[in-house]
């Protein structure tokens, strides 16, 4: 399997907190992140597809026709 780089940005005081979760769970911050990353894409791979957005504000700003309140 080829394994591909990628670049993110993140704040100090999320990667603080990831440097302990890592030490805490033995593995090295890069380990920590990439199964992070696997997790989440697995997790969500055998999720119900429902329609529904993962994050909430994609449904708020979303084109989809909603019922207006009355």
């Amino acid at each position: 399997m080829s394994k591909k780089r990628v670049t993110i940005e993140i704040d100090d005081k999320i990667i603080a907190k990831l440097q302990k979760r890592a030490r805490k769970n033995m593995m090295s911050l890069r380990e920590l992140i990439q199964d992070i990353v696997r997790r989440s894409a697995v997790s969500s791979k055998f999720a119900s597809i429902s329609g529904e957005a993962d994050d909430r504000l994609i449904d708020v700003f979303s084109r989809k026709t909603k019922k207006r309140m009355k």
